[in-house]
């Protein structure tokens, strides 16, 4: 039996976050391949600690992309996050570049061959989960949405000047009040962020209370002794100087807050061939788009794939008991509309331009759809299909 009436709680991490500067750095690379060759394969990794940032990874593609390209993406994305400490600085950072091809065992199984009748395998085994609810507006579970909403929308005033007092790490949590299998109300909201040495705890609280008072829907507030900023008293060290950081480490954060399976793969420093980013991104526009279309009130989507192999292993849907129709039909009415393979994925989804380094922080989903193809798989464009396929 489903519970109605519980507590559950979610986190998000700004850009900031050491772990984040990471994921931002290793979608850059990736941009920075894309760009130059829409089918390049880019595996990159990123670590950063004090004043010091290593990439290393696998790559196939243009000569172009050289070492100090690498290094002038790294050094931007830091500058623009807003890192000039001095533990911490994006020019004066020393930074490594470890980077080598692609293994030729992996891209005779990923690559399509010369016959047609080989498609594209994909780029490792493994399963992905996709979600969606009806509990918020882009159809995302409520408390990853409005943890994520809470730092993007801090982020935004520390970049615009109106907040000198907060620095670029921070985090947020949520804790909300479900009745009858609804959000309600927040029970706790913790916020720490780091803060420039002087400033005043009383004051760094009342600026973060402003932004959770106008993230939150109206009369969501917690009660002032569940409201927590900065628990320690003290966020002055932040960033990779504070803490190391390291691609891929934040895979909760970047998807569902909890509320949802996760296959266990990161997304960032991957190509799109990798199916732990573009198979998880498909999913994720398969359930909302199922949503959207009023077949369920709440959907989690799971495939599975081998290394080389084009056809998905399984598809699988459970709609929690909210679906129009069997969850085996809708499993049926999915593959009649939506080729899941890696290139039926890659092209429908158009998504081998450089839009990665953008879904790096403040969720890979939830997202409005951009003009030049970021953050496609968040359209509702499968709705109409879906709807015929069910009548």
């Amino acid at each position: 039996m489903t519970r109605k009436s519980f507590l559950f709680t979610s986190e998000s991490v700004s850009e900031g976050h050491p772990d984040k500067i990471c994921d931002r750095i290793s979608d850059s690379i990736v941009d920075l391949y894309l760009k130059a060759d829409p089918l390049s394969r880019v595996a990159c990794e990123t670590l950063t600690t004090t004043n010091l940032i290593v990439l290393a990874g696998e790559t196939r593609g243009p000569a172009e992309v050289t070492a100090q390209a690498m290094e002038d993406a790294a050094r931007r994305c830091v500058r623009e996050i807003g890192y000039e400490q001095d533990g911490f600085h994006w020019e004066n950072a020393e930074v490594q570049i470890h980077v080598h091809g692609q293994s030729v065992d992996i891209a005779q199984g990923v690559d399509a061959a010369e016959e047609k009748e080989k498609d594209e395998g994909a780029g490792d085994q493994g399963i992905m989960f996709g979600y969606a609810c009806n509990e918020t507006e882009p159809l995302m579970p409520a408390p990853i949405h409005y943890s994520h909403r809470i730092l993007h929308e801090m982020a935004k005033a520390r970049h615009a000047g109106s907040t000198p007092e907060l620095g670029p790490d921070s985090k947020s949590q949520i804790t909300l009040q479900y009745e009858d299998g609804k959000p309600v109300g927040a029970a706790s909201v913790v916020v720490s962020t780091q803060h420039t040495e002087g400033a005043e705890s009383e004051k760094v609280r009342e600026i973060v209370r402003g932004f959770v008072e106008d993230v939150l829907p109206q009369g969501w507030m917690c009660p002032e002794e569940e409201f927590y900023v900065n628990p320690t008293g003290r966020f002055v060290i932040g960033g990779p100087d504070g803490d190391a950081g390291l691609t891929g480490r934040k895979i909760i954060v970047d998807t569902y807050g909890g509320a949802a399976p996760h296959g266990g793969g990161a997304f960032s420093g991957k190509d799109p061939s990798k199916v732990d980013r573009s198979a998880a991104y498909a999913t994720r526009y398969a359930a909302k788009n199922i949503v959207a279309a009023g077949l369920a009130d709440r959907c989690a989507l799971q495939v599975a794939y081998a290394i080389g192999v084009a056809k998905p292993l399984s598809i699988y849907i459970d709609t929690y008991g909210t679906g129009k129709f069997d969850d085996q039909k809708l499993e049926g009415i999915l593959s009649e509309v939506m080729d899941l393979s890696p290139r039926g994925i890659r092209e429908h989804l158009q998504l081998s331009r450089p839009i990665y380094e953008r879904t790096a922080a403040y969720g890979h989903f939830g997202r409005q759809p951009d003009n030049d193809g970021g953050f496609s798989w968040e359209k509702l464009d499968l709705v109409e299909p879906l709807k015929a396929a069910a009548t």
